[in-house]
């Protein structure tokens, strides 16, 4: 069983500069959300960040809320809050799938996310998860978008001349 298992965590990091995290939530399990958000509400406070809070229909909103803010405002990091309960149709994979995917790609194409939807068979399991003092899902997703904001951070200024993109310094006169 996975909550008798031992796991390492980081530390959370420390920031020169304040920090803005979205937290975006789907309610849909307005008891599991709302103990989601504490723990990543606390999460960024113990790092000083700043939080904002919104809430979409359903998990399938939650990249497009982020993607749209990406876009149009001044984020260094998003939350991806939900929670997912298997049901008796094929509803439950194509919505834990394609989220899932989703919050990948915007990962990848450089957005700082921590994902914290959880995907489980019962709310009991989701309660678990859920819970700020017990797992903590929330704020472990809080700390991951934490995370890589740091490393984006750090590494805001290294080019290197790989690939296909020349050195910074390699034009100038």
């Amino acid at each position: 069983m996975a909550s008798t298992e031992k796991h390492h965590t980081l530390d959370l990091p420390s920031f020169d500069k304040p920090v803005k995290l979205l937290i975006v939530v789907a309610p849909y399990y307005k008891d599991i959300a709302d103990d989601m958000i504490a723990g990543a509400q606390a999460t960024a406070k113990a790092c000083g960040a700043e939080t904002e809070l919104v809430e979409v229909p359903g998990a399938l909103e939650i990249p497009t809320a982020i993607a749209m803010a990406e876009r149009q405002c001044n984020f260094d990091g998003y939350v991806a809050l939900g929670c997912i309960i298997r049901g008796e149709t094929t509803h439950y994979d194509t919505v834990c799938n394609d989220s899932s995917r989703a919050l990948s790609l915007l990962g990848l194409q450089g957005a700082c996310i921590g994902n914290g939807i959880l995907t489980v068979e019962n709310h009991g399991q989701a309660a678990v998860r859920a819970n700020p003092a017990d797992q903590n899902k929330g704020g472990g997703a809080a700390a991951a978008a934490l995370h890589l904001i740091a490393l984006s951070r750090r590494w805001a200024g290294a080019r290197k001349g790989i690939g296909f993109r020349a050195p910074e310094d390699t034009f100038r006169a």
